[in-house]
């Protein structure tokens, strides 16, 4: 069997899906939704997903059409990026507000410290003992796994937290997640 080139192709895999989505572009962009284009762009966008898999074979041909179609999408989405002046009510609103000012106490300081840095790895490592204890699968792979979870989980525990303006929330779901991960893990078992 001889190997054939995925130049020719994947050109028109990439002229198929550019069409595809610069109609779907169209169509969305103006007033009136043309039916049309949108049938017509997401037909050739299909017809590039599933033709090549008869010219390149059934494992290289939906690869080469998955990666182009996506690629060549991305291109024409971007090539119609442009830069928009600001409003002035939009300027002052951050994309990444501060968190309020909130008068604080020693207690509450401390509350927060303890909610973000122990209390949070204790609700991250259930969440990670849990999934080793719970989730089917070979026992060195949810262990691993797992303990890949649990810096993940402790990182969105410690933003939440500091981010939150209601710390008794922050502690009841902090809390709350610690004792049902781990009462689960303990009933489960790790077998």
């Amino acid at each position: 069997m001889e190997d054939s080139s995925p130049i020719g192709p994947a050109l028109l895999i990439a002229v198929a899906a550019g069409v595809g989505v610069w109609m779907l572009l169209r169509s969305w962009r103006g007033k009136q939704q043309d039916r049309r284009l949108v049938w017509s762009g997401w037909l050739l966008i299909a017809a590039a997903l599933v033709w090549p898999a008869s010219l390149l074979g059934p494992a290289r041909g939906p690869f080469i059409a998955l990666a182009l179609v996506s690629t060549v999408a991305l291109g024409v989405v971007a090539s119609n990026y442009s830069v928009r002046q600001a409003r002035a009510r939009a300027a002052r609103e951050s994309l990444a507000p501060e968190p309020s000012d909130r008068a604080t106490t020693k207690g509450r300081e401390t509350l927060r410290w303890l909610l973000a840095g122990p209390i949070g790895m204790i609700a991250a490592m259930g969440v990670g003992i849990a999934w080793a204890a719970l989730v089917p699968g070979e026992p060195q792979t949810r262990l691993v796994v797992g303990g890949l979870i649990v810096p993940v989980v402790w990182g969105a525990c410690m933003a939440w937290t500091l981010a939150d303006n209601r710390i008794i929330r922050a502690t009841a779901v902090l809390v709350g997640v610690a004792l049902v991960s781990f009462t689960a893990a303990i009933w489960k078992g790790f077998a």
